[in-house]
């Protein structure tokens, strides 16, 4: 028998397939899209169709996301400005209406001739877990359509390593993951990232000899470095920065601040 992760899988798999379906039975005309994912385990998912159902001139259909509980809702017809608007509403319908709810949306409108595939689908749904509640994010193919930037996430902790990877995957980036330093200097001379993010605790070989020897690989361009960890002694802080590294964050991290610094290192 299948297990619950597998189920909650296959669910969301099937949730994506039926929303790329909607998308292309909609035909030629713009399509909204709109990913809504709120505070809590309980998703007011009857309370967005209601609204819907009351306010909304257009057909609609209302989806739920099994693996990041998101809402889906597909707006056929709408421009990406009254898709803001109705998300404009249904944020503030939620606000009233569920205690705590907290909406944070991620929305796009996809004009004719442009439909998303399954993966920027579910890269749209990922998203709206992630974004900060206090704006809409408004997600475009446009940012997917240059080659993406890429970071190599060097960490042995596998939560942290797929927070990072969800997060960043939502700029934009391109992303890998290493579980300790020997790992990562072999990836880095097969993918060649733009810049590494890494942890000074690590398994093998770690902190300044770890930077050292990215430092010292054959490569044309070689990847900037971020060091994101435990360590708060000024010490090492120092010791880093006269080594090269391009930036030093501490944690528990600002999600919003290092997405911040590490624009500010490849930009």
């Amino acid at each position: 028998m299948p297990n619950t992760a597998t189920l909650q899988r296959e669910a969301a798999v099937n949730v994506y397939r039926s929303v790329e379906q909607g998308l292309k039975e909609t035909g030629a005309e713009t399509c909204g899209l709109m990913f809504i994912h709120c505070a809590g385990n309980s998703q007011p998912e009857q309370q967005v169709r209601t609204h819907l159902e009351q306010t909304s001139g257009t057909a609609f259909q209302v989806w739920k996301d099994g693996a990041t509980q998101a809402i889906a809702v597909l707006l056929p017809g709408l421009s990406l400005d009254e898709v803001h608007y109705e998300g404009l509403r249904i944020k503030h319908e939620l606000q009233e209406t569920v205690p705590g709810a907290d909406p944070q949306i991620t929305l796009a409108s996809f004009p004719e001739g442009e439909r998303p595939s399954k993966a920027t689908i579910q890269h749209m749904a990922e998203s709206s877990k992630l974004i900060d509640s206090s704006e809409i994010h408004i997600y475009t193919l446009d940012n997917t359509a240059d080659e993406p930037e890429r970071i190599l996430i060097v960490d042995n902790d596998p939560t942290v390593r797929e927070f990072l990877q969800l997060r960043l995957k939502m700029q934009g980036y391109e992303t890998y993951e290493a579980v300790d330093g020997l790992a990562a200097l072999e990836l880095i001379e097969k993918v060649t990232p733009d810049l590494v993010l890494t942890e000074l605790n690590l398994y093998g070989i770690d902190g300044l000899p770890f930077i050292h020897h990215i430092q010292n690989l054959e490569m044309e361009q070689p990847p900037k470095i971020v060091v994101l960890t435990e360590q708060r002694v000024e010490q090492t802080i120092s010791q880093c920065f006269r080594s090269g590294v391009d930036d030093y964050m501490t944690k528990p991290f600002s999600p919003v601040e290092l997405d911040a610094r590490i624009r500010r290192c490849l930009h």
